[in-house]
């Protein structure tokens, strides 16, 4: 294959987040077919070497990318064209995905603003708008023209649907690779919610230190994959993806960048809290500090990790000198606990998920794989169990990794396990979760939970309280109560690291903290790659203010399997 590439990463995700657009725009079925174009514009972001991908015809090893997206990014690549994206451009007026952005306007309309008066982009329509040109068309009107440019001129509204963590993180990350790769620029951090971690996130706050920051914002904004934007002051830009990511960057002289990554980090509550303490002091900074370190060491306090910033006693502790200098980190993790294969409901085999484990460097993985009750998710009868167990034999003799055998067992609605306990008795590990009847009367599913957290067996509460971001909502329980009780029994509870579910969260994990519960960090994983959503649980863990030897699977494999022994 020859021939000179045309479009880089950047300029081929835009064009796949273009045709996701327009295929949103055209409704029905072809709604589907724009998660997967939109889903290839991610996957494409974070690859480092496109050009090989595409040469070696090795497009379709990324996720969920099939032959018919290879070959539209392979077009795009080397041609710069996309016979899908430009079929969807003739059946649409020009401008479309920008101006379908201005509540009011229908396809119909945009198409009359562009055979009529050549407008294609939300600066036409502005500037028609102002000049009194819109009032004359058949079906606007003055009010029209004036309700219009109302919305034009209305900032940048944050997204309606807040992201999910995950991808939040991959886009920033996209995004802060390419501000790094332009001239002059000396650093670059996410801020805001994001770098606080918080489980969703509306806007994505980024702080930059650059030499000239009206370049920098200049040269931000020609980035192919931004939909729309506009300049909120000498520092700050605001500019909406096509994929839905909203950014706000604030780029800074390099001598402003620490005052500025801490008061855009947040959280408000936290700022304004650590300025009164200046205030008080009768602190200035006038100098500005040049780090973060330097602003908390200034002000008489220990460094503050963004994850504590919510005014939630983290000032107080930094002023005594008490913040946790051993919260847990990713590479304190030794095993992973939580694994699902193809036994239950997941995608890879048992030794795949072994072998995946084994390469992250962990020393040891729990196959726990749904029990009989979950019938949905092909949950283990006893003669499926027994092969299973001897399958991880056969394994084992092939890895270094310890494999434990365990159980995501169901706690029924009395709140007994649901494998008789002459089997539950001979698991290395159990995790104890609710998977259905999830709508329970609050006191009744208390009842659930305690009755299951008292039986005398070690067990870890899994995915605690059930809850699916912007899915589903936390179940009904008194969660203090269940804790109590847990603080007396031989249990443990899961910080569940999938990004859908990061559950228990941070206000409940500092409550069991208080009892002196220990913790297991997990990634609920069904995949390989789903193994490494261990940094969403830690992340949420470090929220809650837990450290390494609060986590259980910071132990070394044969602590871990005697701590968690049923």
């Amino acid at each position: 294959m020859s021939g000179k590439p045309q479009l880089d990463r950047f300029g081929v995700a835009a064009a796949l987040q273009e045709i996701a657009q327009l295929m949103d725009l055209k409704g029905g079925q072809f709604r589907f077919k724009a998660k997967a174009y939109n889903a290839g514009a991610r996957a494409i972001q974070g690859v480092a070497d496109l050009d090989r991908l595409v040469r070696e015809d090795r497009l379709t090893t990324l996720p969920r990318i099939g032959d018919a997206l290879a070959s539209q990014i392979k077009q795009l690549y080397l041609t710069g064209e996309s016979s899908v994206l430009n079929g969807l451009r003739q059946e649409f007026p020009k401008g479309v995905v920008e101006l379908s952005a201005v509540p009011g306007l229908s396809i119909e309309k945009i198409r009359q603003l562009q055979e009529e008066l050549g407008i294609t982009s939300i600066a036409e329509l502005k500037a028609a708008a102002e000049a009194g040109q819109l009032r004359t068309l058949k079906g606007f009107g003055p009010k029209t023209e004036q309700r219009l440019l109302t919305h034009i001129s209305t900032p940048v509204q944050k997204p309606k649907r807040r992201l999910h963590l995950h991808h939040a993180w991959n886009t920033a990350d996209e995004v802060v690779n390419y501000l790094k790769a332009i001239d002059g620029v000396i650093d670059v951090s996410v801020a805001g919610s994001l770098r606080r971690w918080e489980e969703t996130v509306g806007v994505i706050d980024i702080v930059a230190a650059a030499n000239d920051p009206a370049a920098l914002i200049e040269k931000f904004l020609q980035s192919p994959l931004i939909l729309s934007s506009h300049i909120e002051d000498e520092n700050t830009c605001v500019a909406q993806f096509a994929d839905g990511a909203q950014f706000w960057l604030t780029a800074v002289p390099p001598k402003e960048f620490g005052v500025t990554l801490f008061v855009k980090t947040g959280s408000q509550a936290h700022i304004e809290k650590v300025m009164a303490h200046a205030e008080r002091k009768k602190i200035s900074f006038a100098r500005l500090p040049r780090t973060e370190e330097d602003v908390y060491k200034r002000l008489g306090m220990s460094y503050i990790p963004p994850e504590l910033r919510e005014d939630q006693g983290e000032i107080e502790a930094a002023l005594a000198k008490k913040i946790p200098e051993d919260l847990v980190t990713e590479t304190d993790i030794k095993g992973q606990v939580h694994c699902h294969t193809t036994y239950s409901d997941g995608i890879h085999t048992l030794e795949a998920m072994v072998r995946g484990a084994e390469e992250m460097g962990m020393k040891y993985i729990t196959i726990t794989d749904h029990s009989p009750t979950a019938i949905y998710a092909n949950g283990l009868k006893l003669d499926r169990l027994k092969r299973q167990w001897d399958e991880i034999d056969e394994v084992q003799e092939k890895v270094s990794i310890k494999i434990l055998r365990g159980t995501e067992s169901d706690i029924i609605a009395s709140g007994e396990l649901d494998y008789p306990d002459a089997v539950l008795e001979k698991f290395d590990v159990i995790v104890a979760s609710i998977h259905a009847r999830y709508k329970m009367d609050g006191a009744k599913m208390t009842e659930r939970i305690t009755t299951a957290m008292r039986y005398p067996i070690f067990k870890i509460w899994g995915h605690a309280l059930g809850r699916l971001l912007q899915r589903r909502p936390p179940f009904e329980c008194d969660v203090e109560k269940i804790l109590d009780v847990i603080a007396e029994s031989k249990a443990a509870i899961e910080i569940n690291g999938d990004p859908y579910r990061l559950d228990l969260e941070p206000r409940w994990v500092r409550e069991a903290r208080k009892r002196k519960i220990k913790f297991v960090i997990s990634t609920d994983a069904h995949s390989v790659k789903a193994m490494n959503n261990i940094k969403y649980g830690v992340a949420m863990a470090r929220r809650g203010w837990v450290t390494r030897k609060e986590v259980l699977n910071t132990l070394n494999t044969s602590a871990f399997a005697k701590a968690v022994k049923p």
